[in-house]
C-alpha cells in the first residue's frame, strides 16, 4: 500500500512538473510573439514618424494636431496586406475598384487645410480604405462618410471598429448628395475628383465652413471654398491627379 501510494504520488508529481514546464514553455512562446509584434510595431512606427517628417514637414505643412494624427494613425492597416511594406512610401497605392489610397502628404495638406477643431463635425466624400476618415477622427468630433462602392465601404468600416474608432459614422451612396440630415458641417473633404464641385456639398456646408477637393476632369487643381457672410469664396492651392468622382457627378 505504502508503495502504491508513494509511486502514485510520484506520478502525480511529474505531471504537476511536466504541467508547468509545458505552461512555462507556452507562457515563453505567447511572450515571444507579444515581443515580436512588438518590434514590429516600433518598426513600422518608425516608418509612420520618417513618413512625417520627410514626406510632410518637409514640404511645409505645420499644424501640430495634423502632423500628430499622422504619427498616430496606422497606415499600413488601410492598404492590401500585399502592400503593407509600402503603407508608408511617398505615392498613393491601388486599394481596389479603381480606387485609391492617397498619398500621404495630399492626406496631410487636406486635412490642414480644413482647420478642423475638436469639436467639429466633418463629412468626407470617398471613404476608400478609411485611412483619411482615421486622420480625421483623430481631429473632430464625429465624422461622417460616405462611398459609393460597397465593398470598399464595408472593409473600412471593418478596419475602423477594429482599431477603435467610434466617432465615424459610414454610409454607402453616392456622395453628390452629401449628407442633409447630418447637415451643417464645419468642414467637407472630397476625395475624388468630380468636374465642378457638387452643390449640395456647398449648401451644407456651415457659415465659416471649408470645403476642401479636387475639381475637374483631365487637369485637376485642390480646391479650397470658405463661407463667409453668406458668401463663398474659392481658392486654388496646387494641382493634383484623383481618381473621377462617380455617380451623379459623372452626369454633370
Amino acid at each position: 500500500m505504502w508503495i502504491t501510494g508513494f509511486l502514485s504520488l510520484l506520478l502525480v508529481t511529474a505531471a504537476v512538473c511536466c504541467g508547468s514546464r509545458s505552461s512555462a514553455r507556452e507562457t515563453e512562446a505567447d511572450q515571444l510573439i507579444t515581443f515580436r509584434k512588438k518590434e514590429d510595431q516600433d518598426s513600422l512606427r518608425g516608418e509612420r514618424l520618417s513618413m512625417v517628417e520627410t514626406q510632410i514637414k518637409h514640404r511645409g505643412v505645420k499644424d501640430e494636431r495634423v502632423l500628430e494624427a499622422l504619427r498616430k494613425v496606422p497606415r499600413h492597416e488601410f492598404v492590401p496586406k500585399k502592400q503593407a511594406d509600402q503603407a508608408y512610401n511617398d505615392y498613393p497605392l491601388q486599394i481596389g475598384y479603381g480606387q485609391t489610397i492617397s498619398q500621404p502628404y495630399i492626406v496631410a495638406l487636406m486635412t490642414e487645410l480644413l482647420r478642423i477643431g475638436k469639436d467639429d463635425r466633418v463629412l468626407e466624400i470617398g471613404t476608400g480604405s478609411g485611412y483619411q476618415a482615421a486622420v480625421l477622427a483623430e481631429l473632430a468630433a464625429s465624422v461622417y462618410t460616405i462611398e459609393i462602392v460597397e465593398p470598399l465601404a464595408e472593409e473600412a468600416r471593418k478596419t475602423l471598429d477594429r482599431l477603435g474608432y467610434t466617432n465615424i459614422t459610414i454610409r454607402t451612396g453616392d456622395g453628390f448628395y452629401g449628407w442633409p440630415e447630418a447637415a451643417p458641417f464645419d468642414g467637407v473633404i472630397v476625395t475624388a475628383a468630380p468636374e465642378k464641385v457638387p452643390q449640395p456639398l456647398l449648401d451644407q456646408l456651415k457659415e465659416g465652413g471649408r470645403l476642401v477637393i479636387p475639381e475637374g476632369r483631365y487637369y485637376q487643381d485642390l480646391v479650397v471654398y470658405e463661407k463667409s457672410g453668406g458668401k463663398t469664396r474659392r481658392r486654388e492651392v496646387i494641382p493634383v491627379r484623383f481618381v473621377p468622382m462617380t455617380g451623379k457627378a459623372e452626369e454633370k
